[in-house]
């Protein structure tokens, strides 16, 4: 079995229990790495050409405007195909209820005819969200298996929770 991690995760800025800090490593790069560390496997950032704010006020406008236009922010950089891989792991924040709109830019532009996808959402509060919704949508043909929402303050600490998770996600 052949696994990918598809991530978005932001650095710097975040509201984590109730007031803004600054992360050195985002809250979804460390479930990423805890993924990668239970059941091997390639990772793929989503990483926009145009950076959100380091502000995290501003940045949470901007999010909400482009859920609000559905824009699809460009990205530096796209994944082609994910053909190769057996499951395929989407980790990300929720933002405004959903996913940022830069991973749907790159979710709609795969084949996920016979994949397995499964998808973690870090949250302060909101859980899933309406992810679970947009997930058969953004991943065509895919397999949704297991989900797992990881509250953002208590990433650093989910590490055993997080590898449990992936491990049964691929058996």
């Amino acid at each position: 079995m052949k696994n990918l991690i598809i991530y978005y995760s932001r650095r710097g800025q975040n509201y984590v229990n109730g007031s803004i800090k600054s992360l050195k490593k985002g809250n979804a790069e460390l479930i990423t790495e805890f993924i990668r560390d239970a059941v091997g496997g390639d990772v793929f950032e989503v990483d926009t050409v145009k950076p959100y704010s380091d502000d995290y006020m501003t940045c949470t406008e901007e999010a909400k405007a482009e859920l609000r236009a559905k824009a699809r922010p460009e990205l530096k950089e796209y994944l082609d195909s994910v053909a190769e891989y057996d499951n395929i792991f989407v980790v990300g924040p929720n933002w405004w209820g959903i996913y940022p709109m830069a991973m749907y830019t790159q979710l709609e532009r795969l084949d996920f005819s016979g994949k397995n996808v499964h998808y973690v959402v870090t949250h302060e509060g909101s859980s899933l969200g309406g992810v679970p919704r947009t997930m058969k949508d953004a991943c065509k043909g895919a397999k949704i298996g297991a989900s797992l929402a990881v509250h953002g303050g208590s990433a650093p600490a989910s590490k055993t929770q997080v590898e449990s998770w992936a491990k049964g996600a691929v058996r």
